[in-house]
């Protein structure tokens, strides 16, 4: 329904008689009220394990580390990531962040709420704060994303149908439901795409402060100008893994060798492993473009990015567990067959407007 009410609502920006005015009212009175609940089924792949520095969240919570090593299963979440991806149009990045810095929101509030910020795509060797990668006006799935890690799915399920969710997308009335709509309008290109992850092998840590929150959200002047200060840098890498090899993808990257808590700047990892089978109003079938996985590490600023790229944590990352001892050749000889249909495709943000808990991501 959202492409057409764009439409409507672009349509009457040029066009704002009282009857067409009624008529689209109308219209959005309709849509709203018939609207149903967005509601998420449960992950199926609810067994096995993790090596990471989070809780397992389990069934029974009878699953082992070593048990998991050698279950021949996916393994078992320990986060669920919400993330909602949109085209802005040319120009109006600072608009659109804008929009978020201003709008009602007490997500740091919720229960179960770990991390969040506001991601917008940059190309690696262009300047911090420079909000511009070519590449992103060829991405179908956009330039910016909203990025939320909770601490189990069952609480980003309340948040989203609850209170705070109208609130913070303009629902708690039918003026502010359509003002939100016609400024959605002029800003993006096409309706928002949400895509939804089980977050594994998470691993974060506990930060020295934390940026101050009123009433669950941040206090940010934007001026709809200029785009908002860089507050972390976010490297992500997408595989695009076919489902007979996801259980060896993962237990690979569970036998990897990690340093990355040791590393300055660092703030949190997770294996991001698509939840295809999330369903919902706006949410649309999982293409064979989109990767099943995606690694998302989010360091302090791009310096510590950098710092670790081309430090020693990268390269033991980066081997297999025998390679230490090895020359290059014999090394290159031994790699292991890839488990993707094509190869993996690295992707950049700036993320701000950062809240994070007291425990971290």
């Amino acid at each position: 329904h959202l492409d057409f009410i764009l439409n409507i609502l672009t349509h009457l920006l040029h066009n704002t008689t009282a009857m067409k005015l009624l008529f689209v009212i109308t219209t959005l009175s309709i849509a709203l009220l018939s609207a149903q609940a967005f509601q998420l089924p449960s992950n199926v792949n609810r067994s096995g394990g993790l090596f990471s520095t989070a809780t397992p969240q389990d069934v029974d919570g009878s699953a082992t580390a070593a048990e998991s090593s050698s279950s021949g299963k996916l393994l078992i979440r320990d986060r669920y990531i919400a993330t909602n991806r949109f085209t802005v149009r040319p120009n109006a990045q600072a608009k659109f962040e804008k929009r978020w810095a201003d709008r009602s929101s007490r997500l740091a509030s919720l229960d179960g709420f770990r991390y969040f910020h506001l991601m917008r795509r940059v190309a690696l060797e262009n300047d911090v704060n420079s909000g511009i990668d070519p590449l992103a006006n060829e991405d179908p799935f956009g330039n910016y994303v909203s990025f939320t890690i909770w601490q189990e799915k069952k609480h980003f399920n309340a948040w989203r149908q609850g209170d705070a969710f109208k609130e913070a997308h303009g629902g708690t009335s039918l003026f502010a439901f359509v003002t939100t709509m016609v400024s959605s309008a002029m800003v993006l290109k096409g309706a928002p795409k949400p895509a939804f992850y089980d977050g594994l092998l998470h691993q974060s840590v506990v930060p020295d402060t934390i940026p101050e929150t009123f009433d669950g959200w941040r206090n940010v002047d934007a001026d709809a100008q200029n785009i908002l200060p860089a507050e972390c840098f976010v490297a992500c890498n997408q595989f695009f893994v076919p489902p007979s090899n996801a259980v060896a993808f993962e237990q690979r990257w569970a036998n990897r060798t990690s340093k990355l808590k040791e590393c300055d700047g660092f703030v949190s990892f997770s294996m991001l492993r698509r939840d295809a089978k999330a369903k919902g109003h706006g949410i649309s079938p999982m293409g064979e473009e989109e990767p099943t996985y995606m690694s998302c590490t989010v360091w302090k600023d791009r310096a510590s990015f950098m710092s670790w790229k081309d430090g020693n944590a990268f390269k033991e990352a980066h081997a297999s567990a025998g390679d230490k001892n090895k020359g290059e050749d014999e090394v290159k000889k031994e790699q292991p067959q890839p488990l993707w249909s094509r190869p993996p495709s690295p992707i950049f943000y700036e993320g701000t407007l950062v809240i994070s808990s007291a425990d971290g991501a």
